[in-house]
């Protein structure tokens, strides 16, 4: 105690500002330590400024000309629509820019509603709420859904927001490991004592490609008496006959209980999320969900986007149908010069390099020839396995896709990934 006392009186000796200014130093140090650490190994993330709007062909800020987009999440091509500008101008004229507040407070607005109603009819489900993103849908349902008497069981690469949505949450948490039935099922097994069970996966993985094998999930959750929710984030717009997603793409839409996706990608590419499933699990996210309680409302504008590219998805299915040849052209081409392709059948083509330097390298002098890709390395990939991730969107001309796989391959070869 006496060496407490010491220790106070001495610091209370000492000027405040002094105080707070080596607290500054100390921590100026840590950070640029943990910087170099970043830069050291390989895995520094620039961010590029683009100076258009975006789409197939987009203006990056210190490179003159245009340049093929391939790393946008710009599935449909709907973000610079112009029927999609159009109505959300027009929602901006209508409705203001926003409410100032969050809804259950300064109430809603129809836009708001009608387009909840219109994400449940896509879906075919009975209700839907919207969020800021995404990420918050994820941290908003675990933890106002699940006790401590509930269990959930996650593929082990799910995205980041499942991950810390299921960290906020009291339940029982079991991993499973990724796309492994087997595995699911012993953890389903030993889950058995737990009230409720809830499988959560990705619908599509966004770093690597591939599918969750939806139909034997939902096979293993009725025998064991589990629930299942999807992240659709990488689906919405585009797999399935008509664009509903996995669900709809493997046969088991009346099988999945709740989903969440995302109004920021395919459906607009502004912002946005929602969760939609059974009309008393959104009336208790309206009740609980703390994402929903304490931000703002999406402002109308990004609604008015989001409701208009549903309307453009559900009156044709044309666009999908165009994303997913060119998406098949791709591969086949990169597959036939000697790269690997993870996933299948998905538009993310992820180009596996293994070394991050070798990813961010290659991707710097794709730049240089006209290509826009970003490369992926730990922590957002495992070490390892760092890549180059390649986005088709259906606006991408086939002269498009034609030249981005010329350029891998002169690129490939000169940094010695190709032979």
């Amino acid at each position: 105690m006496w060496a407490g006392r010491v220790l106070r009186a001495a610091l209370s000796g000492a000027p405040r500002g002094h105080r707070a200014q080596s607290a500054l130093a100390q921590l100026r140090g840590i950070l640029e330590e943990e910087l170099e650490g970043i830069r050291g190994a390989g895995t520094w993330k620039s961010e590029r400024v683009i100076t258009s709007r975006q789409g197939p062909r987009i203006h990056v800020d210190g490179v003159s000309g245009g340049i093929l987009n391939f790393c946008a999440n710009n599935y449909l091509g709907l973000s610079s629509h112009p029927e999609v500008i159009q109505a959300g101008l027009q929602a901006l004229e209508e409705f203001g820019a926003g409410l100032s507040s969050v809804r259950f407070i300064c109430g809603t607005q129809s836009i708001h509603k009608d387009l909840e109603a219109k994400i449940a009819r896509f879906h075919q489900r009975e209700d839907a709420i919207l969020y800021p993103s995404c990420f918050d849908a994820n941290a908003g349902l675990f933890e106002a859904l699940l006790t401590p008497e509930d269990a959930v069981l996650s593929d082990e690469l799910n995205h980041a927001s499942i991950i810390d949505g299921i960290r906020l949450c009291k339940a029982h948490k079991y991993r499973y490991r990724h796309l492994d039935m087997a595995d699911l099922e012993a953890k389903l097994q030993e889950a058995q004592k737990h009230r409720l069970r809830l499988v959560a996966t990705d619908g599509a993985f966004s770093m690597d490609g591939d599918i969750a094998p939806l139909q034997e999930i939902c096979r293993l959750a009725s025998q064991y008496g589990a629930l299942v929710f999807v992240d659709e984030c990488h689906a919405t717009g585009f797999l399935g006959a008509t664009g509903r997603g996995t669900d709809e793409l493997l046969g088991v839409m009346d099988q999945v209980t709740i989903i969440n996706s995302t109004l920021g990608k395919a459906l607009g590419g502004a912002s946005g999320g929602y969760t939609t499933g059974p009309g008393s699990l959104v009336s208790l996210l309206r009740q609980r969900a703390r994402p929903y309680l304490f931000s703002n409302s999406l402002p109308p504008a990004v609604v008015g986007c989001a409701s208009k590219a549903l309307d453009l998805l559900m009156e044709s299915n044309a666009v999908v149908q165009s994303m997913a040849a060119k998406t098949q052209r791709f591969r086949s081409k990169m597959e036939a010069a000697g790269f690997t392709i993870s996933g299948a059948n998905h538009p993310i083509c992820p180009v596996m390099l293994g070394d991050a330097r070798l990813a961010s390298c290659m991707a710097d002098d794709m730049l240089k020839r006209g290509i826009f890709v970003i490369g992926f390395s730990y922590p957002v990939v495992p070490k390892g396995k760092a890549r180059i991730r390649v986005q088709i969107s259906a606006v991408h001309s086939e002269e498009d896709v034609d030249r981005c796989v010329e350029a891998f391959v002169e690129v490939g070869r000169l940094h010695g990934a190709l032979p």
